[in-house]
């Protein structure tokens, strides 16, 4: 049985940056008020010309550049969003005909803060049972859209991101060790956005009553989090016979710096075992863990051979955790470069599209 290792990784955020003396000129808030009950000191916002699926490339084609991987080589894309460009189409579809992966499968995958890690465990369990071999997973949001900017319950939480992980099959122990999913529907009200789905279709009613914004209980949310974080860290170790003295870094789900200080008491755990940086991006949903990895990585606190717990929870309710031994890249003597196959896919999508007017204009003809 292959193991599935993490072999590829890369972010992006958009450059606009929110603090919270901006957000005092937009709502009753201030600096103090905001840091003092989340940690967050500013966030970032997509501008007009970015969406979802734009900033999943940008993070995809830095995930496929560490990992020396060629798109065409993606045997499944999966793209975790609480934020998804439409319904329908799939982000993952758009982002798979903008990275040129012609050989992917790819799907949404729609678990609110939790989504990244559900999405990884799927990937990992599709290339141990060998059906795929190389997967590439993304958490991207641009949540700044759904976001109610009189509401300073929920406007001050919320940035915009994106982050992306490559999955890969090798006979090499290591990789993802284990990984735990959970949901509880009973508590579904507690975060929603009821707006755009099949029971309240977009109407003027809808608008007026602002069913398109995001709506949190922030009690109800801090004590399901701060209550399942612990748990389902001990459980996934539990699952990979590890204990927790053996863990180097716990990577949580960014959503608030309490809820966080409050896991690592739990866990009796000293906060700098935490890798946090929700204080410059705020929380940014399915993104906020591949972005902290990513930046953990970067600053050399994430190195191979490390053992890493990934944390989280969101709206459903739903949480989980997944705990893999770090590895990076596997060694190859191809280099590739994934960026170039922009250029192919944009020509491969043209042409395809003219190809399907053609057909279009012969199949009326016939008819």
């Amino acid at each position: 049985m292959p193991y599935a290792h993490i072999t590829g990784w890369g972010m992006s955020v958009p450059e606009p940056v929110l603090t919270n003396d901006d957000l005092a000129k937009m709502v009753d808030t201030n600096d103090e008020w905001i840091r003092d009950r989340t940690g967050i000191r500013e966030r970032h916002i997509a501008r007009e010309d970015q969406f979802t699926s734009t900033l999943a490339v940008e993070a995809a084609i830095k995930a496929l550049q560490v990992a020396n991987l060629a798109p065409t080589e993606l045997d499944l894309i999966i793209v975790a969003s609480s934020s998804p460009e439409y319904i329908f189409p799939a982000t993952a579809c758009l982002v798979q005909d903008q990275i040129g992966a012609t050989k992917a499968g790819a799907f949404d995958l729609l678990a609110a803060c939790s989504g990244f890690i559900y999405g990884v465990n799927m990937a990992a369990q599709s290339i141990r049972s060998g059906s795929i071999k190389n997967a590439l997973v993304i958490g991207s949001e641009t949540l700044s859209r759904f976001v109610d900017w009189k509401d300073r319950g929920t406007c001050i939480l919320f940035g915009d991101g994106a982050g992306a992980f490559v999955v890969q099959a090798s006979d090499k122990p290591g990789g993802v060790l284990s990984a735990v999913m959970h949901s509880d529907g009973s508590g579904a009200d507690s975060l929603t956005l009821l707006g755009g789905g099949a029971r309240h279709p977009a109407t003027e009613t809808t608008l007026a009553e602002g069913k398109h914004y995001v709506r949190m209980d922030g009690k109800a949310v801090f004590r399901f989090a701060t209550r399942v974080m612990g748990s389902a860290t001990k459980e996934a170790l539990e699952l990979a016979n590890m204990k927790l003295e053996e863990v180097d870094w716990i990577i949580p789900h960014q959503a608030n710096y309490r809820i966080i200080e409050t896991a690592a008491k739990y866990l009796k755990l000293p906060l700098d075992k935490f890798v946090i940086n929700v204080d410059r991006y705020g929380n940014t949903s399915t993104a906020s863990i591949p972005i902290a990895a990513v930046e953990a990585i970067e600053k050399g606190q994430l190195k191979s051979g490390n053992k890493v717990v990934f944390v989280g929870f969101g709206a459903g309710l739903t949480w989980g955790a997944l705990v893999a031994e770090w590895t990076g890249p596997i060694p190859t003597k191809k280099h590739v470069h994934p960026e170039q196959y922009r250029l192919f896919a944009r020509l491969r999508s043209l042409i395809r599209r003219a190809l399907r007017f053609l057909e279009g204009l012969f199949s009326r003809r016939e008819l």
